[in-house]
């Protein structure tokens, strides 16, 4: 591989290109790109046309507008809530001490017992082995 070839670069003129040991950060290997393709999608032939426009979870956008059910994850329950809390006063801990006890952020706790978590048996059940109570737990999916 000793021959050394030209590039010819408008407004540049001829250079040398630089011989396999001093291409620095190239190598031979195809490039590839992760992600979407341009055209990834798109069906052949579609030259607009209004058609169904649909959203990422494959519902039309009118059909989406009509629905009325309320989309929202399940939260704590008030009696899991007030157990948790109870349990935590009873052992005189505060969320803190509670939080560090368990490793976890003290903002875990305090979303349990203000209800905007959302529930996982598995951080339940830690909580209730570090208060040794016993908690309601959130019903199976």
């Amino acid at each position: 591989h000793s021959i050394r070839h030209r590039l010819t670069l408008p407004g540049l003129g001829r250079l040398p290109m630089p011989s396999r040991g001093e291409m620095s950060g190239f190598d031979d290997q195809p490039n590839i790109v992760f992600g979407k393709a341009p055209n990834a999608g798109k069906k052949p032939g579609g030259g607009g046309g209004g058609g169904g426009t649909q959203t990422g979870t494959g519902m039309s956008a009118a059909k989406l507008d009509a629905e009325t059910e309320e989309l929202k994850h399940k939260t704590v329950s008030k009696d899991l809530r007030l157990a948790i809390s109870k349990a935590r006063t009873a052992k005189g801990l505060t969320q803190k001490q509670l939080a560090t006890q368990l490793n976890m952020q003290p903002q875990v706790i305090n979303e349990y017992e203000s209800g905007k978590a959302i529930p996982n048996n598995a951080i339940i059940a830690k909580i209730e082995r570090a208060l040794g109570a016993k908690l309601p737990r959130a019903p199976k999916k």
